[in-house]
């Protein structure tokens, strides 16, 4: 017997924890102290569609203390849609206390688009500073300048559904100021003058379609880099030169080219020379059998060779080789 009682005294308390988390009596009773309208039977139903009745109701207490009527129904269904419930209501507080024109529909609608509807009106009222990287550019003289720009920026709550992010501003900006610095006349009137850049870069829009809006560009250091045209001069310089050194070496190569030409050619002359030469013998022998040629006249061609050889020793040119 006293185990059943216990038994009976267990299953009463889990009874009674059963009754306590679908009838959160706690709840209904701070709705009520709060002026919210809520039944306990929409608790319980809250319950049944998975929907934790305390970020509901925290929810609708909140935006009732702030005077911003909003409907437990569409709290329910933003829920239900992944959305995040208390930082849609806090937004929508710190909007009507900043005197920002924000509708719930517009907050369900960017804190379902991924961004921090919160942090976003906050970033609204109190506006942020972004630095931008080191941008290289080159002015019209060929002296580089590297320019770090710093970007006020605050949220633009009609552009945060589909707007672009910080990446986009940053990269317009480095843009507008590779331009501005690219269209100076020299390096030194960017130097005298940084503000001509942010002025220049802040009056081409660079805010149109992203989440923000740009309040002001303000032109943070402005270092001297590299002699860019001098650099270029001289790689054009070297490429002159190295294209005239290959020009020249495909000269030398042609004329000795045609130098082994004319050593092959000649070679081949002489040895049709020589062949020809070596004809002349067999050429006299045919005279001889054919009686074309004497013993005397023979003589005489001998005499005249000797005396050719002769001259051609005394003119320098040397003698002939029998």
């Amino acid at each position: 017997m006293p185990t059943l009682a216990v038994l009976v005294v267990i299953g009463g308390i889990f009874f009674l924890f059963f009754i306590l988390y679908f009838v959160p009596v706690g709840l209904w009773i701070s709705a009520l102290a709060s002026g919210v309208p809520i039944g306990i039977i929409d608790l319980i139903a809250m319950r049944l569609r998975k929907v934790p009745p305390s970020v509901i109701v925290n929810a609708m207490i909140t935006a009732q203390k702030a005077g911003i009527p909003v409907q437990k129904d569409y709290l329910e269904a933003h829920y239900l849609a992944g959305g995040h419930v208390i930082k849609v209501v806090n937004a929508l507080v710190s909007a009507d206390k900043a005197n920002i024109d924000l509708s719930f529909k517009d907050a369900t609608a960017i804190d379902l688009a991924g961004r921090d509807v919160l942090e976003a009106v906050q970033l609204s009222v109190n506006p942020r500073v972004i630095e931008s990287p080191p941008v290289a550019a080159v002015a019209k003289d060929g002296i580089q300048l590297i320019a770090k720009a710093r970007v006020t920026v605050r949220a633009n709550i009609k552009q945060l559904v589909g707007g672009a992010g910080e990446e986009t501003i940053l990269a317009r900006v480095g843009e507008g100021i590779v331009s501005s610095i690219g269209s100076a006349d020299s390096h030194k009137l960017v130097l005298e003058n940084p503000d001509s850049i942010s002025k220049t870069v802040l009056g081409k829009g660079l805010d149109a379609g992203t989440a923000f809006e740009i309040l002001s560009i303000d032109i943070a250091d402005v270092d001297v880099g590299k002699n860019i045209g001098a650099e270029l001069q001289i790689d054009q310089a070297n490429a002159d030169k190295n294209v005239a050194q290959a020009r020249a070496e495909e000269r030398r190569a042609m004329a000795i080219a045609e130098e082994q030409e004319m050593k092959a050619k000649a070679q081949e002359a002489r040895a049709k020379v020589i062949l020809a030469e070596a004809e002349i013998p067999k050429a006299i022998a045919e005279a001889f059998r054919s009686g074309n040629l004497g013993v005397m006249d023979y003589y005489k061609f001998q005499n005249i060779k000797a005396d050719t050889d002769m001259r051609d020793s005394i003119s320098g040119k040397g003698g002939s080789k029998k």
